[in-house]
């Protein structure tokens, strides 16, 4: 019988630290295989996923996880981190509903101390574990792993400022696999990074530095900074080491030979932060992720032998590609019109903007904050900058929407993609909170599209304001098929419309519920209920000639939104108080996304969960009539 697969007897990472370095190769090529199989059954981060594989190994060969603290920056690297720590057996529910996050999550194992999905929180959670073991008087090691993209905020480096006055031992993972911040790696920088890491080396410094303590202050300093400056350049990393780090590297990530001397070394270091930094390929092992540009970074299903992935067709364009290509029509017509993008142009459709203007292109990085006021800096100026930011990552800049943009009312247009719920990818990703925290903001003009069509005037619109700051948002995934004009005519600034006439129920949708909402007056209709159906598509300013004649001329009024609560339906209910128009008896419901952050499955599912589709707006009227009581709808 042939062996078995030692990947089998790993059920959990202590399993692993008996293994002789050949054996970790051999779990590695195991487990990398694993990862493969089970992506291209779920979809999912492989080339992220493939690229730590080696790392995981030794990492958790090395610490005594969960004991010693393990984070994963972003988390979308985690899979081959969830197959050791005992969820093998579910990683092929990954993103599916119900199933194994495609993050870490604390509810999820102990072996995920910390949740992550967005970037560069790792340094600043791992040094709150750090200084929290030292309060405690405990001897646990604690580790952040995070990725050379990550670096490119200012939070990691915050954490990084702070962590040599906070705590002795902490080790940081520097996963270069993109930036290429340092020269390639060979047998001689993997030898220096085990020589600057070892003990010899270390009793060395340890020695001169007790030697230097006793020599007068001006050169004791500059023996310091010798040794450092001197290790700095042979190995790089001065720079980490002004933050008070101790750094080592750069070494091959996928070498198994140098991993695990220099993570041992390290994890013995315990008088100062050490910066670990590994060079590591996207995509590694998998040829058509090498191959590929973006490394699979995301992938849907796909077969395993020839890389082909299993995208469904549309004969619809997706909202973000009508962002992109409506975009370069308008600015090709108007020299003043720039796109900034904070380390998503693939995904906010800016990498077709910047193909055709490149020099008005800007990609910052993941660096949300700057993003936003680098763009008020532009309009200060003159220009008219499209700031394309997830509605999820412009969480993180909002105190510069407020304070660089909204105070002094400059015309920064919000390209806000993936608003509303986004299926595989959960909570940490939903764009459920942006009508709130942008419609909150005085003098904001916020629209919501409800199909490609809209989508394209209110780009259109945003471009026509001069005198203060817009927002737009629109969903993930294909729209419905509607023609675009060739180029579309700019909206009236705080009118919506109607789509659909009646006179009992008035429903009034902000966004892609529309469709929804004009299929509820199709079930209501077929019961006799005569149905409005209107596209508010401005969240602020109301239009509130339109939403006092619905109040007016109905009996109930429903608001549809695909925000949460606090929202659309909030505004609507605040303006028809102030104008008295609640006390004639009106039903009023507003719908909207659940008070809970709702987990990962398909967007549909996510929808019904949330009692916002058809079945359930009718449901809502049929209930506020009082022709029957309530079905279908699971609002929590």
């Amino acid at each position: 019988m042939p062996d078995t697969p030692l990947l089998d007897t790993v059920k959990v990472p202590a399993d692993s630290r008996g293994l002789t370095t050949p054996q970790l190769k051999q779990l590695a090529d195991e487990l990398r295989a694993e990862v493969i199989d089970a992506v291209s059954v779920t979809g999912g981060h492989l080339g992220s996923a493939l690229g730590v594989v080696e790392l995981t190994v030794a990492l958790h060969h090395v610490f005594e996880t969960p004991k010693d603290i393990l984070i994963w920056d972003v988390g979308h690297q985690c899979y081959p981190h969830k197959i050791l720590t005992g969820r093998r057996d579910r990683i092929r529910t990954l993103r599916q509903g119900g199933g194994l996050s495609g993050f870490t999550k604390r509810s999820e194992s102990d072996y995920d101390p910390f949740g992550a999905a967005h970037a560069s929180t790792s340094i600043s959670a791992a040094l709150g574990f750090a200084a929290a073991r030292d309060r405690k008087g405990e001897s646990n090691k604690v580790v952040a792993v995070i990725g050379d993209g990550s670096m490119s905020a200012g939070m990691a480096y915050e954490a990084m400022n702070n962590a040599a006055e906070t705590t002795g031992q902490l080790t940081v993972i520097l996963n270069d696999n993109d930036m290429s911040i340092a020269p390639p790696v060979g047998g001689m920088s993997a030898y220096l990074a085990k020589l600057v890491s070892g003990g010899a080396y270390q009793n060395m410094r340890r020695f001169g530095k007790k030697v230097a303590e006793h020599l007068p202050r001006p050169f004791r300093d500059a023996a310091r900074k010798a040794e450092e400056y001197t290790r700095g350049m042979v190995t790089g990393g001065t720079f980490f080491e002004e933050l008070g780090f101790y750094y080592v590297g750069p070494i091959d990530g996928h070498d198994m030979e140098a991993l695990v001397p220099v993570l041992k070394n390290a994890a013995a270091i315990t008088d100062r932060p050490v910066l670990v930094h590994v060079v590591t390929q996207k995509g590694k092992g998998y040829a058509p992720a090498e191959n590929s540009a973006d490394k699979y970074h995301g992938v849907v299903k796909f077969d395993v032998v020839s890389g082909k992935q299993s995208k469904a067709v549309s004969n619809a364009p997706s909202y973000t590609k009508v962002f992109g290509t409506e975009l370069i029509k308008r600015a090709g017509r108007d020299p003043s019109i720039v796109a900034v993008t904070a380390a998503m142009p693939s995904g906010t459709g800016l990498d077709l903007f910047g193909q055709a203007f490149p020099e008005r292109t800007f990609d910052v990085g993941i660096a949300e904050q700057h993003a936003v006021t680098f763009c008020a800096g532009l309009a200060a100026d003159g220009m008219k900058p499209v700031c394309a930011i997830y509605s999820t990552f412009l969480q993180r800049g909002y105190d510069q929407v407020v304070h660089d943009v909204a105070i002094q009312s400059l015309p920064v247009r919000f390209a806000m993609d993936r608003a509303g719920l986004v299926g595989a990818d959960g909570s940490t990703h939903a764009g459920s909170f942006d009508i709130g925290y942008m419609g909150a903001l005085p003098g904001m003009v916020l629209m919501a599209a409800a199909d490609e069509a809209e989508l394209a005037a209110m780009i259109a619109t945003s471009l026509e304001i001069d005198d203060r700051p817009s927002a737009f948002r629109y969903p993930r995934g294909d729209g419905v098929g509607v023609e675009i004009p060739e180029l579309a005519a700019p909206l009236a600034i705080g009118k919506g419309r109607i789509v659909r006439e009646g006179t009992t129920v008035a429903i009034l949708s902000l966004g892609t519920r529309l469709q929804e909402s004009l299929k509820a007056a199709e079930a209501l209709a077929a019961r006799g209920v005569s149905t409005t159906v209107a596209d508010a598509r401005f969240a602020k300013p109301l239009d509130e000639d339109l939403i006092l004649r619905l109040a007016r001329e109905h009996e109930v009024l429903i608001t549809v939104e695909e925000g949460a609560i606090g929202g659309f339906g909030g505004f609507v209910l605040q303006m028809l108080a102030d104008k008295g128009a609640l006390d004639g008896g009106l039903k009023i419901r507003t719908l909207h996304l659940p008070d809970v952050f709702q987990d990962h499955d398909k967007p549909e599912l996510q929808y019904a969960a949330a009692g916002l589709n058809a079945d359930q707006i009718a449901a809502t009227a049929l209930v506020a009539l009082g022709v029957e009581g309530r079905t279908g709808a699971v609002r929590a």
